[in-house]
């Protein structure tokens, strides 16, 4: 079979290792005798493993002491309503910055007083709004790190005067994070740190019980503080996967490598993309995400798309057609995609600029 070259949006392309050791320990987790799907979440050898994920969260990403990581089921999309029933009290600012952050805005005006302090609808999300005004009456800023459909990222962290809280299901560990900058970063693990099924929330612990409102005990997250993320069965699988996703990323150098590694990457594609007549890119160049690189067939080229999406499947390409709300295409470029992926994929849009020149 030829090798193929995965550019999926989530889940994502996974190192080898952690699909290898995901395979044994279906059959034979640690020894025991039992698969991992059929382990009991209170042996020993269970949590074993949360206690090395906590751990190597917190080595990765230097996380301060006074911070606890929770792993939780239900996605970022649940996250959405954690963030707002344990957060705010009087009224929060959220940066529009495509669907994700527009939702996440949404499920927080079912709660309370939330708004839009910037939003970059008008131009269809291609860029990342400047020079707004954070006011310091508000409860906390949101922002969405990274926006995976419409190819945008905030790289540079902002100074904010108020509790700042980050959705960065899509980037986070593929640059290293001030984590002292944020009251909490959550995400779903299926962007970068591991399989769907789970999410994990860096929290700053003195930031919570500030609210008056009752909080569901599963919407607390003092509750999955206090419990070591096992207030319920947690997501084993999904959970040993994200470890043996971080035990991979420690031995390739850590994020710090990996934000070289994943900026070469990038900047290969975006390169191709300018210079290819064929193709022309998204999103404005200085908020081009490093992630998520969005692009569609040039001015005079549009009924190419669908062609150029079967000679790419052809040569081995999967998942680069664009999100069903925007079309285009869209390369996914997370860490464990691989330089040799991103410079297959931008030979076969040199073949194809020579066939229609």
């Amino acid at each position: 079979m030829e090798k193929v070259h995965v550019f999926n949006a989530g889940p994502c392309i996974l190192p080898q290792s952690a699909i290898d050791s995901a395979v044994e320990a279906l059959r034979d987790f640690k020894g025991t005798g039992v698969s991992l799907i059929s382990i009991s979440h209170r042996t020993k050898e269970w949590e074993s493993v949360m206690e090395e994920c906590r751990s190597l969260w917190k080595e990765l990403l230097h996380i301060p002491d006074e911070y606890d990581t929770v792993f939780l089921g239900g996605g970022a999309s649940l996250q959405f309503l954690y963030v707002a029933m344990n957060f705010l009290e009087h009224k929060a600012a959220y940066l529009d910055t495509g669907v994700w952050a527009h939702k996440a805005l949404k499920e927080a005006q079912g709660i309370g007083d939330a708004y839009a302090i910037a939003c970059s609808k008008d131009r269809n999300y291609c860029y990342i709004p400047k020079g707004f005004e954070i006011p310091s009456d508000i409860d906390y800023l949101h922002i969405t790190t990274n926006n995976t459909i419409y190819g945008t990222e905030i790289r540079t962290e902002p100074d904010s005067p108020v509790p700042l809280i980050a959705d960065m299901s899509s980037d986070i560990l593929c640059w290293p994070v001030d984590v002292s900058r944020y009251s909490l970063i959550y995400g779903g693990a299926q962007k970068n740190a591991g399989p769907a099924g789970v999410a994990f929330a860096i929290i700053r612990k003195d930031a919570l019980g500030k609210v008056s409102r009752y909080l569901p005990t599963m919407l607390d997250y003092r509750t999955h503080i206090d419990k070591g993320s096992m207030f319920n069965t947690p997501p084993v699988f999904s959970i040993f996967v994200m470890n043996e996703t971080l035990k991979w990323l420690k031995s390739t150098g850590g994020v710090e490598a990996m934000k070289e590694i994943d900026e070469k990457k990038a900047a290969t594609l975006y390169a191709e993309i300018d210079r290819n007549a064929l193709f022309t890119g998204t999103a404005d160049k200085e908020d081009r995400s490093v992630m998520n690189v969005c692009f569609v067939m040039a001015p005079g080229y549009e009924e190419l798309q669908d062609e150029f999406l079967s000679f790419a499947k052809a040569r081995g390409m999967v998942g680069i057609k664009g999100h069903r709300s925007v079309g285009g295409f869209r390369a996914s470029l997370y860490n464990a995609c691989t330089q040799e992926d991103v410079e297959a994929l931008t030979a076969c849009m040199q073949e194809f600029e020579k066939l229609h020149k």
